[in-house]
Protein backbone atom coordinates (compact mmCIF):
# COMPACT_ATOMS: atom_id res chain seq x y z
CA UNK A 1 0.00 0.00 0.00
CA UNK A 2 1.38 3.41 -0.94
CA UNK A 3 2.09 6.04 1.68
CA UNK A 4 0.69 9.39 0.64
CA UNK A 5 0.82 13.02 1.64
CA UNK A 6 -1.77 13.65 4.28
CA UNK A 7 -3.64 16.83 5.07
CA UNK A 8 -7.14 17.49 6.34
CA UNK A 9 -9.64 17.08 3.54
CA UNK A 10 -13.28 18.08 3.69
CA UNK A 11 -16.09 17.86 1.20
CA UNK A 12 -17.88 21.00 2.36
CA UNK A 13 -16.63 23.80 0.14
CA UNK A 14 -17.86 26.53 2.47
CA UNK A 15 -15.60 25.15 5.20
CA UNK A 16 -12.44 24.88 3.13
CA UNK A 17 -11.99 27.92 0.92
CA UNK A 18 -13.96 30.86 2.18
CA UNK A 19 -12.70 34.38 2.92
CA UNK A 20 -11.61 34.88 6.56
CA UNK A 21 -11.86 31.17 7.32
CA UNK A 22 -8.73 29.08 7.79
CA UNK A 23 -8.18 26.99 4.68
CA UNK A 24 -8.09 23.30 5.54
CA UNK A 25 -6.47 22.02 2.36
CA UNK A 26 -2.73 21.89 1.93
CA UNK A 27 -0.87 20.07 -0.82
CA UNK A 28 -3.54 17.38 -1.10
CA UNK A 29 -5.36 17.50 -4.49
CA UNK A 30 -8.39 19.79 -4.51
CA UNK A 31 -11.50 17.72 -5.35
CA UNK A 32 -13.44 18.78 -8.42
CA UNK A 33 -16.50 19.52 -6.27
CA UNK A 34 -14.57 22.16 -4.33
CA UNK A 35 -12.99 23.95 -7.28
CA UNK A 36 -14.22 27.43 -8.17
CA UNK A 37 -13.23 30.77 -9.67
CA UNK A 38 -12.02 31.72 -13.14
CA UNK A 39 -8.97 33.08 -14.97
CA UNK A 40 -9.64 36.65 -13.80
CA UNK A 41 -8.63 35.56 -10.31
CA UNK A 42 -5.15 34.81 -11.64
CA UNK A 43 -4.86 38.32 -13.10
CA UNK A 44 -5.66 40.00 -9.79
CA UNK A 45 -3.35 37.68 -7.88
CA UNK A 46 -0.28 38.53 -9.97
CA UNK A 47 -1.25 42.15 -10.53
CA UNK A 48 -1.79 42.87 -6.86
CA UNK A 49 1.17 40.92 -5.52
CA UNK A 50 3.58 42.70 -7.88
CA UNK A 51 2.54 46.21 -6.91
CA UNK A 52 5.58 46.18 -4.68
CA UNK A 53 8.30 48.78 -4.20
CA UNK A 54 10.93 46.13 -4.94
CA UNK A 55 10.40 46.79 -8.65
CA UNK A 56 11.11 50.49 -8.10
CA UNK A 57 14.40 49.45 -6.50
CA UNK A 58 15.14 47.11 -9.42
CA UNK A 59 14.54 49.88 -11.95
CA UNK A 60 16.85 52.17 -9.99
CA UNK A 61 19.55 49.49 -9.92
CA UNK A 62 19.45 49.24 -13.73
CA UNK A 63 20.37 52.94 -13.92
CA UNK A 64 23.05 52.42 -11.25
CA UNK A 65 24.62 49.80 -13.53
CA UNK A 66 25.16 52.51 -16.16
CA UNK A 67 22.05 52.23 -18.34
CA UNK A 68 20.22 55.28 -19.67
CA UNK A 69 16.53 55.91 -19.07
CA UNK A 70 15.48 54.24 -22.33
CA UNK A 71 17.92 51.36 -22.01
CA UNK A 72 16.82 50.63 -18.45
CA UNK A 73 13.16 50.91 -19.49
CA UNK A 74 13.75 48.31 -22.23
CA UNK A 75 15.24 45.94 -19.66
CA UNK A 76 12.21 46.52 -17.38
CA UNK A 77 9.84 45.61 -20.23
CA UNK A 78 11.76 42.44 -21.09
CA UNK A 79 11.66 41.48 -17.42
CA UNK A 80 7.90 41.98 -17.40
CA UNK A 81 7.48 39.68 -20.40
CA UNK A 82 8.92 36.85 -18.29
CA UNK A 83 5.52 36.66 -16.58
CA UNK A 84 4.34 34.76 -19.66
CA UNK A 85 6.34 31.86 -18.28
CA UNK A 86 4.81 32.30 -14.83
CA UNK A 87 1.31 32.35 -16.29
CA UNK A 88 1.97 29.19 -18.28
CA UNK A 89 3.45 27.41 -15.25
CA UNK A 90 0.10 27.80 -13.52
CA UNK A 91 -1.54 25.43 -16.01
CA UNK A 92 -0.21 22.44 -14.07
CA UNK A 93 -2.27 23.50 -11.06
CA UNK A 94 -5.48 23.46 -13.09
CA UNK A 95 -4.65 19.97 -14.36
CA UNK A 96 -3.62 18.42 -11.02
CA UNK A 97 -5.25 20.47 -8.27
CA UNK A 98 -2.03 20.52 -6.27
CA UNK A 99 0.97 22.76 -5.54
CA UNK A 100 3.88 23.48 -7.88
CA UNK A 101 6.49 21.81 -5.69
CA UNK A 102 4.41 18.64 -5.64
CA UNK A 103 4.17 18.68 -9.43
CA UNK A 104 7.95 19.11 -9.74
CA UNK A 105 8.31 15.60 -8.29
CA UNK A 106 7.60 14.41 -11.83
CA UNK A 107 10.84 16.04 -12.99
CA UNK A 108 13.08 15.23 -10.04
CA UNK A 109 11.56 12.18 -8.36
CA UNK A 110 9.86 11.85 -5.00
CA UNK A 111 13.12 12.12 -3.05
CA UNK A 112 15.09 14.02 -5.67
CA UNK A 113 12.60 16.86 -5.36
CA UNK A 114 13.53 17.39 -1.70
CA UNK A 115 16.86 19.27 -2.11
CA UNK A 116 15.39 21.65 -4.68
CA UNK A 117 12.35 22.08 -2.45
CA UNK A 118 14.55 23.06 0.46
CA UNK A 119 16.50 25.57 -1.64
CA UNK A 120 13.27 27.04 -2.96
CA UNK A 121 11.90 27.41 0.57
CA UNK A 122 15.05 29.22 1.68
CA UNK A 123 14.94 31.62 -1.26
CA UNK A 124 11.19 32.26 -0.92
CA UNK A 125 11.73 33.15 2.74
CA UNK A 126 14.58 35.42 1.63
CA UNK A 127 12.24 37.30 -0.70
CA UNK A 128 9.65 37.57 2.06
CA UNK A 129 12.33 39.09 4.28
CA UNK A 130 13.27 41.59 1.55
CA UNK A 131 9.69 42.82 1.23
CA UNK A 132 9.14 42.82 4.98
CA UNK A 133 12.19 45.02 5.48
CA UNK A 134 11.09 47.46 2.76
CA UNK A 135 7.64 47.72 4.34
CA UNK A 136 9.12 48.16 7.80
CA UNK A 137 11.39 51.01 6.68
CA UNK A 138 8.43 52.75 5.04
CA UNK A 139 6.28 52.42 8.13
CA UNK A 140 9.16 53.64 10.32
CA UNK A 141 9.49 56.72 8.11
CA UNK A 142 5.72 57.27 8.40
CA UNK A 143 6.00 57.10 12.19
CA UNK A 144 8.86 59.62 12.03
CA UNK A 145 6.66 62.03 10.06
CA UNK A 146 4.15 61.76 12.91
CA UNK A 147 6.89 62.63 15.40
CA UNK A 148 7.41 59.11 16.73
CA UNK A 149 11.20 58.96 16.70
CA UNK A 150 11.88 56.15 19.12
CA UNK A 151 14.98 54.69 17.47
CA UNK A 152 15.16 50.92 17.62
CA UNK A 153 11.84 50.73 19.47
CA UNK A 154 10.02 52.48 16.61
CA UNK A 155 11.66 50.22 14.05
CA UNK A 156 10.73 47.13 16.05
CA UNK A 157 7.11 48.32 16.25
CA UNK A 158 7.04 48.93 12.50
CA UNK A 159 8.38 45.41 11.92
CA UNK A 160 5.76 43.89 14.22
CA UNK A 161 2.92 45.66 12.39
CA UNK A 162 4.24 44.65 8.96
CA UNK A 163 4.62 41.00 10.00
CA UNK A 164 1.17 40.93 11.60
CA UNK A 165 -0.54 42.23 8.43
CA UNK A 166 1.25 39.64 6.30
CA UNK A 167 0.81 36.68 8.63
CA UNK A 168 -2.91 37.19 9.26
CA UNK A 169 -3.87 37.00 5.58
CA UNK A 170 -1.48 34.15 4.73
CA UNK A 171 -2.70 32.14 7.72
CA UNK A 172 -6.34 32.29 6.59
CA UNK A 173 -5.30 30.82 3.27
CA UNK A 174 -6.16 30.73 -0.41
CA UNK A 175 -9.55 32.47 -0.52
CA UNK A 176 -8.44 35.28 1.79
CA UNK A 177 -5.18 35.71 -0.14
CA UNK A 178 -7.13 36.08 -3.40
CA UNK A 179 -9.57 38.50 -1.77
CA UNK A 180 -6.85 40.64 -0.20
CA UNK A 181 -4.74 40.82 -3.35
CA UNK A 182 -7.71 41.96 -5.43
CA UNK A 183 -8.97 44.69 -3.12
CA UNK A 184 -5.55 45.96 -2.18
CA UNK A 185 -4.72 46.10 -5.89
CA UNK A 186 -7.49 48.64 -6.48
CA UNK A 187 -6.00 51.03 -3.93
CA UNK A 188 -2.33 50.38 -4.72
CA UNK A 189 -2.82 50.69 -8.48
CA UNK A 190 -4.36 54.14 -8.11
CA UNK A 191 -1.61 55.25 -5.75
CA UNK A 192 1.29 53.94 -7.81
CA UNK A 193 -0.24 55.41 -10.97
CA UNK A 194 -0.12 58.81 -9.26
CA UNK A 195 3.49 58.12 -8.25
CA UNK A 196 4.41 57.39 -11.86
CA UNK A 197 2.74 60.61 -13.03
CA UNK A 198 4.73 62.60 -10.45
CA UNK A 199 8.10 61.00 -11.29
CA UNK A 200 8.08 60.75 -15.08
CA UNK A 201 8.10 64.47 -16.02
CA UNK A 202 11.42 65.03 -14.26
CA UNK A 203 13.19 61.98 -15.72
CA UNK A 204 16.51 62.58 -17.48
CA UNK A 205 16.15 60.81 -20.83
CA UNK A 206 19.55 61.86 -22.20
CA UNK A 207 22.20 59.27 -23.00
CA UNK A 208 24.83 58.54 -20.32
CA UNK A 209 28.36 59.94 -20.71
CA UNK A 210 29.72 56.43 -21.30
CA UNK A 211 27.97 53.48 -22.89
CA UNK A 212 27.25 50.64 -20.45
CA UNK A 213 29.44 47.58 -20.81
CA UNK A 214 28.45 43.94 -20.96
CA UNK A 215 28.55 43.76 -17.17
CA UNK A 216 26.03 46.59 -16.77
CA UNK A 217 23.57 45.08 -19.23
CA UNK A 218 23.83 41.55 -17.83
CA UNK A 219 23.50 42.64 -14.20
CA UNK A 220 20.44 44.74 -15.06
CA UNK A 221 18.78 41.74 -16.72
CA UNK A 222 19.63 39.46 -13.80
CA UNK A 223 18.12 41.85 -11.26
CA UNK A 224 15.03 42.52 -13.38
CA UNK A 225 14.34 38.86 -14.13
CA UNK A 226 15.02 37.71 -10.59
CA UNK A 227 11.51 38.82 -9.59
CA UNK A 228 9.54 36.76 -12.12
CA UNK A 229 11.91 33.78 -11.81
CA UNK A 230 11.44 33.73 -8.04
CA UNK A 231 7.77 32.85 -8.60
CA UNK A 232 8.45 29.68 -10.60
CA UNK A 233 7.95 27.36 -7.60
CA UNK A 234 4.47 28.74 -6.82
CA UNK A 235 2.10 29.44 -9.80
CA UNK A 236 0.10 26.23 -9.35
CA UNK A 237 -0.44 27.10 -5.68
CA UNK A 238 -2.93 29.73 -6.87
CA UNK A 239 -4.52 27.89 -9.80
CA UNK A 240 -5.16 24.56 -8.09
CA UNK A 241 -8.67 25.61 -7.06
CA UNK A 242 -9.71 26.55 -10.62
CA UNK A 243 -12.16 24.14 -12.31
CA UNK A 244 -10.64 21.72 -14.81
CA UNK A 245 -12.82 23.34 -17.48
CA UNK A 246 -11.00 26.68 -17.11
CA UNK A 247 -9.49 27.76 -20.44
CA UNK A 248 -5.75 27.21 -20.15
CA UNK A 249 -4.94 30.01 -22.59
CA UNK A 250 -6.94 32.43 -20.45
CA UNK A 251 -5.00 31.35 -17.35
CA UNK A 252 -1.68 31.98 -19.09
CA UNK A 253 -2.56 35.39 -20.46
CA UNK A 254 -4.32 36.57 -17.30
CA UNK A 255 -1.32 35.76 -15.13
CA UNK A 256 1.13 37.23 -17.64
CA UNK A 257 -0.81 40.48 -18.04
CA UNK A 258 -1.22 40.97 -14.31
CA UNK A 259 2.46 40.57 -13.53
CA UNK A 260 3.56 42.55 -16.59
CA UNK A 261 1.47 45.65 -15.92
CA UNK A 262 2.45 46.11 -12.30
CA UNK A 263 6.14 45.17 -12.57
CA UNK A 264 6.75 47.37 -15.64
CA UNK A 265 4.92 50.40 -14.26
CA UNK A 266 6.85 50.32 -10.99
CA UNK A 267 10.12 49.46 -12.70
CA UNK A 268 9.80 52.51 -14.95
CA UNK A 269 9.06 54.63 -11.88
CA UNK A 270 12.33 53.43 -10.38
CA UNK A 271 14.20 54.21 -13.58
CA UNK A 272 12.74 57.73 -13.67
CA UNK A 273 13.62 58.38 -10.03
CA UNK A 274 17.20 57.10 -10.41
CA UNK A 275 17.92 59.56 -13.23
CA UNK A 276 17.08 62.42 -10.87
CA UNK A 277 18.39 61.55 -7.41
CA UNK A 278 20.68 59.16 -5.51
CA UNK A 279 18.69 55.99 -4.88
CA UNK A 280 21.08 54.27 -2.47
CA UNK A 281 18.23 54.57 0.00
CA UNK A 282 15.44 54.01 -2.49
CA UNK A 283 12.57 54.93 -0.18
CA UNK A 284 14.17 58.18 0.97
CA UNK A 285 15.38 59.01 -2.54
CA UNK A 286 11.96 58.58 -4.11
CA UNK A 287 10.25 60.44 -1.27
CA UNK A 288 12.53 63.46 -1.83
CA UNK A 289 11.11 63.84 -5.36
CA UNK A 290 7.50 63.99 -4.22
CA UNK A 291 5.40 66.93 -3.02
CA UNK A 292 4.86 67.06 0.72
CA UNK A 293 1.17 66.20 0.52
CA UNK A 294 1.91 62.93 -1.30
CA UNK A 295 4.76 61.68 0.90
CA UNK A 296 2.60 60.03 3.60
CA UNK A 297 0.57 58.33 0.86
CA UNK A 298 3.79 57.16 -0.78
CA UNK A 299 4.98 55.52 2.44
CA UNK A 300 1.60 53.82 2.78
CA UNK A 301 1.98 52.51 -0.79
CA UNK A 302 5.39 51.07 -0.02
CA UNK A 303 4.03 49.32 3.07
CA UNK A 304 0.96 48.00 1.24
CA UNK A 305 2.96 46.73 -1.72
CA UNK A 306 5.42 44.95 0.54
CA UNK A 307 2.59 43.23 2.38
CA UNK A 308 0.79 42.08 -0.80
CA UNK A 309 3.98 40.48 -2.11
CA UNK A 310 4.97 38.92 1.20
CA UNK A 311 1.52 37.37 1.56
CA UNK A 312 1.88 35.09 -1.46
CA UNK A 313 5.47 34.08 -0.74
CA UNK A 314 4.66 33.31 2.90
CA UNK A 315 1.55 31.35 1.91
CA UNK A 316 3.46 29.27 -0.64
CA UNK A 317 6.24 28.63 1.84
CA UNK A 318 3.77 26.79 4.09
CA UNK A 319 2.86 24.46 1.22
CA UNK A 320 6.58 24.08 0.53
CA UNK A 321 7.14 22.84 4.09
CA UNK A 322 4.47 20.19 3.62
CA UNK A 323 6.26 19.07 0.47
CA UNK A 324 9.44 18.75 2.53
CA UNK A 325 7.63 16.38 4.86
CA UNK A 326 6.59 18.58 7.80
CA UNK A 327 3.65 16.53 9.17
CA UNK A 328 1.56 19.57 10.01
CA UNK A 329 -1.41 21.28 8.45
CA UNK A 330 -0.70 24.23 6.17
CA UNK A 331 -1.89 26.67 8.85
CA UNK A 332 0.49 25.25 11.45
CA UNK A 333 3.40 25.01 9.03
CA UNK A 334 3.13 28.69 8.17
CA UNK A 335 4.15 29.54 11.74
CA UNK A 336 7.64 28.16 10.99
CA UNK A 337 8.01 30.37 7.92
CA UNK A 338 6.70 33.40 9.80
CA UNK A 339 9.18 32.85 12.64
CA UNK A 340 12.15 32.50 10.27
CA UNK A 341 10.99 35.62 8.39
CA UNK A 342 10.85 37.56 11.64
CA UNK A 343 14.37 36.51 12.65
CA UNK A 344 15.77 37.26 9.18
CA UNK A 345 14.09 40.66 9.09
CA UNK A 346 15.55 41.54 12.48
CA UNK A 347 19.01 40.70 11.16
CA UNK A 348 18.54 42.71 7.97
CA UNK A 349 17.20 45.73 9.87
CA UNK A 350 19.62 45.83 12.78
CA UNK A 351 22.78 43.97 11.73
CA UNK A 352 23.41 44.51 7.99
CA UNK A 353 23.47 47.14 5.26
CA UNK A 354 20.15 46.53 3.53
CA UNK A 355 20.97 47.83 0.06
CA UNK A 356 24.14 45.71 -0.21
CA UNK A 357 22.30 42.69 1.15
CA UNK A 358 19.47 43.17 -1.35
CA UNK A 359 21.81 43.40 -4.34
CA UNK A 360 23.75 40.34 -3.22
CA UNK A 361 20.55 38.38 -2.65
CA UNK A 362 19.03 39.22 -6.03
CA UNK A 363 22.28 38.41 -7.83
CA UNK A 364 22.52 34.97 -6.23
CA UNK A 365 18.80 34.23 -6.45
CA UNK A 366 18.92 33.34 -10.11
CA UNK A 367 21.58 30.64 -9.55
CA UNK A 368 18.89 28.52 -7.91
CA UNK A 369 15.73 29.50 -9.75
CA UNK A 370 17.01 29.60 -13.33
CA UNK A 371 18.23 25.96 -13.54
CA UNK A 372 15.35 24.62 -11.44
CA UNK A 373 12.84 26.47 -13.60
CA UNK A 374 14.48 25.19 -16.78
CA UNK A 375 14.05 21.56 -15.71
CA UNK A 376 10.51 22.05 -14.41
CA UNK A 377 9.30 23.82 -17.55
CA UNK A 378 11.03 21.37 -19.89
CA UNK A 379 9.36 18.49 -18.06
CA UNK A 380 5.98 20.23 -18.25
CA UNK A 381 6.35 20.67 -22.03
CA UNK A 382 7.47 17.06 -22.58
CA UNK A 383 4.46 15.81 -20.61
CA UNK A 384 2.14 18.35 -22.27
CA UNK A 385 1.17 19.42 -18.77
CA UNK A 386 -0.46 16.08 -17.94
CA UNK A 387 0.37 14.15 -14.79
CA UNK A 388 -0.67 11.11 -12.77
CA UNK A 389 -1.94 13.01 -9.73
CA UNK A 390 -2.04 9.95 -7.47
CA UNK A 391 1.57 9.12 -8.34
CA UNK A 392 2.68 12.66 -7.43
CA UNK A 393 1.58 11.98 -3.86
CA UNK A 394 2.69 8.34 -3.67
CA UNK A 395 5.79 7.29 -1.74
CA UNK A 396 7.73 4.10 -2.38
CA UNK A 397 6.55 3.29 -5.89
CA UNK A 398 4.64 4.74 -8.80
CA UNK A 399 5.37 6.59 -12.00
CA UNK A 400 7.55 9.23 -10.31
CA UNK A 401 9.55 7.00 -7.97
CA UNK A 402 12.21 6.32 -10.64
CA UNK A 403 15.43 5.01 -9.02
CA UNK A 404 14.96 4.90 -5.27
CA UNK A 405 12.95 8.12 -5.49
CA UNK A 406 15.45 10.00 -7.70
CA UNK A 407 15.05 10.89 -11.37
CA UNK A 408 18.59 10.72 -12.82
CA UNK A 409 17.71 12.98 -15.76
CA UNK A 410 16.26 15.68 -13.52
CA UNK A 411 19.15 15.58 -11.05
CA UNK A 412 21.80 15.67 -13.79
CA UNK A 413 20.10 18.53 -15.62
CA UNK A 414 19.70 20.58 -12.44
CA UNK A 415 23.33 20.10 -11.42
CA UNK A 416 24.50 21.01 -14.91
CA UNK A 417 22.47 24.22 -14.86
CA UNK A 418 23.60 25.10 -11.34
CA UNK A 419 27.24 24.59 -12.32
CA UNK A 420 26.88 26.81 -15.38
CA UNK A 421 25.12 29.52 -13.38
CA UNK A 422 27.74 29.43 -10.62
CA UNK A 423 30.58 29.68 -13.13
CA UNK A 424 29.05 32.70 -14.86
CA UNK A 425 27.58 34.57 -11.86
CA UNK A 426 28.80 38.06 -11.00
CA UNK A 427 27.52 39.16 -7.59
CA UNK A 428 28.67 40.85 -4.42
CA UNK A 429 29.09 37.49 -2.72
CA UNK A 430 30.39 35.35 -5.57
CA UNK A 431 32.07 35.91 -8.91
CA UNK A 432 32.37 32.89 -11.17
CA UNK A 433 35.69 32.11 -12.87
CA UNK A 434 34.18 32.57 -16.34
CA UNK A 435 32.98 36.15 -15.74
CA UNK A 436 36.32 37.80 -16.52
CA UNK A 437 36.94 35.83 -19.76
CA UNK A 438 33.40 36.80 -20.85
CA UNK A 439 34.21 40.50 -20.50
CA UNK A 440 32.41 40.90 -17.19
CA UNK A 441 29.07 39.58 -18.46
CA UNK A 442 26.81 37.73 -16.02
CA UNK A 443 25.22 34.81 -17.89
CA UNK A 444 23.51 33.25 -14.89
CA UNK A 445 20.13 33.39 -16.62
CA UNK A 446 21.32 30.99 -19.30
CA UNK A 447 21.50 28.32 -16.60
CA UNK A 448 17.80 27.76 -17.29
CA UNK A 449 18.49 27.08 -20.97
CA UNK A 450 21.40 24.76 -20.14
CA UNK A 451 19.36 22.74 -17.64
CA UNK A 452 16.31 22.58 -19.95
CA UNK A 453 18.33 21.36 -22.93
CA UNK A 454 20.15 18.84 -20.76
CA UNK A 455 16.86 17.51 -19.42
CA UNK A 456 15.31 17.21 -22.88
CA UNK A 457 18.40 15.36 -24.11
CA UNK A 458 18.33 12.91 -21.20
CA UNK A 459 14.57 12.47 -20.72
CA UNK A 460 13.05 12.72 -24.17
CA UNK A 461 11.41 9.45 -25.13
CA UNK A 462 11.30 8.34 -21.50
CA UNK A 463 8.97 11.11 -20.28
CA UNK A 464 5.59 10.91 -21.95
CA UNK A 465 2.19 12.59 -21.42
CA UNK A 466 -0.36 10.83 -19.24
CA UNK A 467 -3.33 9.60 -21.25
CA UNK A 468 -6.77 9.21 -19.75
Amino acid sequence: MLARDTAPVTTDRTATDEVFQVEEHGIDPIPDAERHGDAKDVFWLWFGSNLTFTYVINGALAVAFGLSFWQATAVVVVGGLAFLVIGAAGLSGVRTGTATLVISRAAFGRRGNWPAGLLNWIVSIGYTIVNTVVGTLALEAFFADLGWNGGHATRALALAVTLALTFAVALWGHATVQFAERWMAYVLAAGFAALLVLLLPGADTSAPAAAPGASGWSLAFVVMLAGPFSYLPMPADYTRYLPRTTRLRAVTWSGALGGFLSSVALGVAGVAAATQVDMTDAVAGTESLLPGWFQPLFLALVLGGSVTNSIITLYSSSLNLQVLGIPWTRARAIVISAAVTAVGSLGALFLADFTTSLLSFLSLLIIVFAPWGGVFLADMVLRRCTYDTDALHADGSGAYWYRSGWHPAGAAALLTGLLFSALTCDSELWTGPLVAPLGGADLTLLGSVVSALTYVLLARGRVTPVTS
